[in-house]
C-alpha cells in the first residue's frame, strides 16, 4: 500500500523545471561561492597584476575539466566548454581587478593588500564587485559543465582583467581580449555587475545604451609668464583655463539634444602656477566626458576642441587638446533584439515583480569593447540588503563598499539560464 501511494505521489508530481533545476544547483553551490568570492575580496590585485587571481581561477576551472588558456591580455584566464553538439558559442564574462581603495570596513576577511600605482605604494580593495563577479561566474561554469549532455554549441568562460584600466603605458582590459581574438567566433556575450544600491533578488535591464561611453582629455593652455603685479605683461593663462572650463559646460546645457540622453563635461584636474606673483606660462586641465549615443559623442568631441581653442585666441592664448587622453570606451549597449529575447528569462529566473528596466547611468564598462564585436546584454543585479535604505547604500569605489552576498545565487541562475535558454532558442 505504501509503495502504490509513492507512485501515485510520483505520478503527481510536478515535473521539475531548468530555473528549478538550475535555481537548485546554484544553491547547493553558494556556500562555495561566497567562500570564492571571500578569497577574492582578502586578496585583491590591481589591473594587469592579477597573478595569483589568475592562478586561483585556472586551478578551478582545470579542476572542472576544461581546456585553459591563461596570459590572455596579459593575466585574463578564458576556458571553452564544448558540449560536442552543434550550436552557438556563448561568451561569459567577469572582470577580475581591485581599485587602489583602503578598505574600512570590519570584515573577517577585509583586504589587507598593498600594491603599486602610478610608481606609489597603495592599498588594494575589490570596492566595485569584481570579486562577486568572478565567484557568479565560477558558480555558473560548474553549474554548466555538470549539465553538459543537456547544451547544444559552447560556452566561454572569460575572466577579464584591467577592467578599470591599464596601468600608464599599458594595453589591457577587454579592448586588448578583442585584439587577441577572445571573441573571435563568439556569436552573443552576457555579463553583469552586482549593484550597492539594489535590493537583493533584482535584476535591472535596459534597451540600447545602459552604460556611457567615457573619454578622458586634457587641454594645455600656453601663455606667456610675467610678474603678478605686471599682469598686462603677460599672456595669462589661469584666466583662459578658467574660461575654457566655464565655457565647457555650456557645450551640455546649450548645445546637446538632452531629452535625447544625458550627457557630462567634466574638469576634474587643474594644475599652474607655484607663486602667489608668478603668472606662469601654462596650465594643465584634465577631465572626462560621459555620453550615451555616438552621435553626441561626435559632437561633444567637436566642441571641445572649438570651444577650447576660441577662448584660447581670445586671450591670445594657444590650447593643446588631446581627446581621448589614454583611454577611452564606447557606450555599453545592450543589443535591442537580443535583449527582447532575453527577458523572459529574467522574469522567470528572478520572479515577477523582481525585473527592472531602468534608465542608462553615466558610469562606463568596458564590457562595451565586446559588444561592439557581436551582440550582448550587460545587467545589473542587486546586492543591497532589503532592510538598508537605498541612500545609506555605499557607493561603489569607496572604502565602504560592501554587498549583501546572498545577491550572488542570482547572479549565478541568470549566468547559466541566459546560456541554456539561448542555446535552446536557437
Amino acid at each position: 500500500m505504501k509503495h502504490s501511494i509513492l507512485f501515485v505521489a510520483m505520478l503527481s508530481a510536478a515535473p521539475l523545471t531548468q530555473a528549478d533545476s538550475v535555481s537548485e544547483r546554484a544553491s547547493e553551490i553558494e556556500p562555495k561561492v561566497i567562500e570564492w568570492r571571500r578569497h577574492f575580496h582578502q586578496h585583491p590585485e590591481l589591473s594587469n597584476r592579477e597573478f595569483e587571481t589568475a592562478k586561483y581561477i585556472e586551478a578551478y576551472l582545470r579542476d572542472l575539466g576544461l581546456p585553459v588558456q591563461t596570459g590572455v591580455a596579459k593575466t585574463g584566464v578564458v576556458a571553452m566548454l564544448d558540449s560536442g553538439k552543434p550550436g552557438p558559442t556563448i561568451a561569459l564574462r567577469a572582470d577580475m581587478d581591485g581599485l587602489p581603495v583602503p578598505e574600512e570596513n570590519d570584515l573577517p576577511f577585509r583586504s589587507r593588500a598593498i600594491g603599486e600605482y602610478n610608481g606609489n605604494e597603495v592599498p588594494v580593495m575589490h570596492a566595485c564587485g569584481h570579486d562577486t563577479h568572478m565567484a557568479m561566474l565560477m558558480g555558473a561554469a560548474k553549474i554548466l559543465t555538470e549539465m553538459k549532455s543537456e547544451l547544444t554549441g559552447k560556452v566561454k568562460f572569460v575572466f577579464q582583467p584591467a577592467e578599470e584600466g591599464a596601468p600608464a603605458g599599458e594595453e589591457g582590459g577587454a579592448e586588448l581580449m578583442v585584439k587577441e581574438g577572445v571573441m573571435k567566433d563568439v556569436d552573443v556575450v552576457f555579463g553583469l555587475h552586482i549593484s550597492s544600491d539594489t535590493d537583493v533578488g533584482v535584476v535591472e535591464y535596459r534597451h540600447g545604451g545602459i552604460m556611457a561611453a567615457v573619454d578622458p582629455f586634457k587641454i594645455v593652455v600656453k601663455g606667456k609668464q610675467a610678474h603678478g603685479a605686471y599682469p598686462w605683461l603677460s599672456v595669462d593663462p589661469i584666466t583662459t583655463a578658467a574660461q575654457i572650463v566655464m565655457g565647457l559646460q555650456t557645450i551640455v546645457s546649450r548645445e546637446l539634444p538632452l531629452t535625447e540622453d544625458a550627457a557630462v563635461v567634466t574638469v576634474g584636474s587643474i594644475h599652474g602656477g607655484n607663486r602667489s606673483n608668478i603668472i606662469p606660462n601654462e596650465v594643465e586641465l584634465v577631465g572626462t566626458i560621459r555620453t550615451l549615443n555616438q552621435s553626441m559623442r561626435d559632437q561633444l568631441h567637436q566642441a571641445v576642441h572649438r570651444k577650447a581653442n576660441s577662448i584660447a585666441q581670445s586671450m591670445r592664448a594657444e590650447v593643446e587638446v588631446t581627446l581621448p587622453l589614454d583611454y577611452s570606451y564606447p557606450v555599453t549597449y545592450n543589443d535591442p533584439q537580443l535583449m527582447d529575447k532575453m527577458l523572459p528569462t529574467l522574469h522567470r529566473t528572478a520572479g515577477e515583480g523582481k525585473v527592472h528596466e531602468v534608465k542608462a547611468v553615466t558610469g562606463a564598462e568596458d564590457f562595451s569593447f565586446f559588444q561592439q564585436e557581436v551582440p550582448g546584454v550587460y545587467l545589473f543585479v542587486g546586492g543591497k540588503p532589503l532592510q538598508l535604505p537605498r541612500e545609506e547604500a555605499p557607493a561603489h569605489h569607496t572604502p565602504e563598499f560592501k554587498i549583501d552576498e546572498s545577491g550572488m545565487k542570482l547572479g549565478v541562475e541568470l549566468l547559466t539560464n541566459l546560456t541554456l535558454d539561448y542555446m535552446r532558442a536557437e
